[in-house]
């Protein structure tokens, strides 16, 4: 059975760092990953990477898609630039279609009211309620938290955000996502062997 694509949000000053886990190893899974800016024109990564979107924000459809992943930008906290990406995971969620957030994105989601009655975490509590925001109270303080079809993390936290994207989409479970946490978490060299045996092509 073929899977729909998932799409990787980029925009200009996006954290690069922060979704090379879940790209990579969902890619190896058999997902195919497009990305998705606000036009097709490139952006450059806060790491000076270069980056032609797949397609414009305007034609991506929850339907066509397995997935939403929003990293974090400057852009998320210094001007209003990337609202329309927080509208459109609004869609994605309305739609039943999974949305993962790190880092800034996770303030964006926060402005468009999707945090309000979910929980969810980010960089920290003091963080998010300069948002203005009124999920405060839904603040949950660990690596990484998926409320139903939405998943957050914090900057610090690529590791377990992908955790919880293979958790949700069933990708990895039981004992091989754990040895895969504590390979590339933990660097606990134990968990390779499991890890191997249940990836190799």
């Amino acid at each position: 059975m073929s899977r729909k694509p998932l799409h990787l949000a980029v925009y200009d000053s996006l954290a690069d760092w922060e979704t090379g886990h879940t790209t990579a190893w969902l890619a190896r899974a058999g997902y195919r990953v497009l990305t998705v800016g606000p036009a097709r024109e490139p952006v450059v990564s806060i790491g000076g990477l270069r980056v032609r979107p797949d397609l414009a924000l305007g034609e991506l459809r929850p339907e066509d898609s397995a997935l939403l992943i929003l990293p974090g930008a400057d852009l998320w906290d210094t001007s209003d630039d990337l609202a329309p990406f927080a509208r459109t995971a609004r869609a994605f969620l309305d739609a039943g279609v999974p949305v993962a957030a790190i880092c800034g994105a996770t303030a964006g989601l926060a402005r468009e009211g999707l945090l309000d009655d979910r929980a969810h975490t980010s960089a920290a509590p003091f963080y998010l309620a300069a948002t203005g925001y009124a999920g405060g109270a839904r603040y949950t303080d660990a690596d990484a938290v998926t409320d139903g079809d939405l998943i957050t993390a914090g900057p610090t936290e690529p590791v377990a955000f992908a955790r919880e994207v293979f958790r949700r989409l069933g990708v990895y479970e039981g004992e091989v996502l754990d040895a895969w946490y504590r390979l590339f978490h933990d660097s606990d060299a134990a968990a390779y062997a499991v890890l191997h045996r249940a990836t190799a092509p």
